[in-house]
């Protein structure tokens, strides 16, 4: 195992069981979230996840940190097995591994002040006294940029950007070495994006934080992350270095992503053209591989055979059966 990887899944699935009435049968349907994702995070890297609404991200950021039990698969952190972990264990783990959700104010409990949002880590994790806990929520929130007379305020009170800072700094409470993103900047004004973005690269660079940024937006997963992960119905469809991503995408969905991104140069070649119909049901995949149904490069040998993921270029894997020139 790679001492360097702070974070190893290997063929991790979540699927929901589907109950018609009250039939319980082995054989019932079941929505299949996530379905064999395999990824590696090293120390310090930011892995960005990204894909249409209803592929499985979000899922598998949870799985991930264990708000979710997965159905079968294994989760390294640390090169230690973290599913077989139970009470204080995980306890233990919590203070490792946090999570950033998309919408600041459903994730902050309304009847609580900063102050009790902030310091409700140290509570729980019992790791300050009273007095010292006062003392480190002050220090985080002017680490995230709020000032000394939002101490006493409750989130009604407080812009979605501000929201979001204060969702960051109780991430930060218990200094973790793994934060999950999930789609922090989308529920935001395009102008507080660029500033809460800008805030999440400080703050890898002061903590040595490793991130996992899930976003449906891939111009802004390109911005902060080192490599990225293209998710697509409950698969990995591509995974490369960013630049390497953005400028010379290799799966057909990959194209249309990055092509149906706005860019700052109008005079750019578009890489490929707009997605037709919408994700497949995860309940009924389509046979072979996933994506065949809206691939226009789509062949008799995408319905017979799953594609497997592949190294075409150095460090730039696919699950395709063909490389696609651009």
């Amino acid at each position: 195992m790679n001492h360097r990887n702070l974070l190893i899944v290997e063929e991790l699935k979540k699927h929901f069981p589907l109950k018609k009435g009250l039939a319980l049968t082995k054989n019932r349907e079941c929505i299949r979230a996530v379905d064999g994702v395999s990824l590696s995070l090293k120390k310090g890297e930011t892995l960005g996840l990204v894909g249409e609404s209803g592929c499985g991200k979000s899922t598998l950021g949870r799985c991930i940190l264990r708000l979710l039990e997965p159905t079968s698969g294994r989760i390294y952190f640390e090169n230690q097995d973290i599913l077989s972990y139970r009470g204080k264990q995980m306890r233990t783990l919590r203070r490792n591994m946090q999570i950033v959700f998309q919408d600041p104010y459903s994730s902050l409990d309304p009847r609580k002040t900063v102050r009790q949002i902030i310091g409700e880590p140290f509570a729980i994790h019992r790791t300050l006294s009273r007095n010292k806990r006062r003392e480190q929520v002050k220090v985080l929130m002017d680490i995230v940029g709020l000032r000394p007379e939002h101490f006493h305020r409750y989130p009604h009170e407080f812009s979605g950007g501000q929201r979001q800072r204060i969702s960051i700094a109780r991430a930060l409470a218990l200094n973790p070495k793994l934060m999950i993103a999930d789609e922090p900047v989308s529920a935001l004004d395009v102008s507080i994006q660029a500033q809460v973005l800008n805030l999440l690269v400080r703050l890898q660079k002061q903590f040595e934080l490793t991130y996992i940024f899930i976003s449906h937006d891939l111009s802004v997963v390109s911005h902060i992350s080192d490599r990225v992960a293209v998710m697509y119905l409950g698969l990995i469809v591509e995974l490369a270095d960013s630049h390497s991503l953005y400028e010379h995408p290799l799966h057909p969905y990959s194209k249309a992503l990055i092509s149906a991104a706005p860019h700052p140069d109008p005079l750019r070649e578009k890489s490929g053209s707009p997605l037709p119909g919408d994700v497949p049901s995860p309940i009924h995949i389509p046979p072979g591989c996933r994506f065949q149904p809206r691939c226009r490069y789509s062949k008799p040998i995408c319905t017979d055979e799953e594609p497997v993921m592949r190294m075409i270029e150095q460090d730039h894997w696919v699950a395709c059966h063909f490389r696609l020139k651009q």
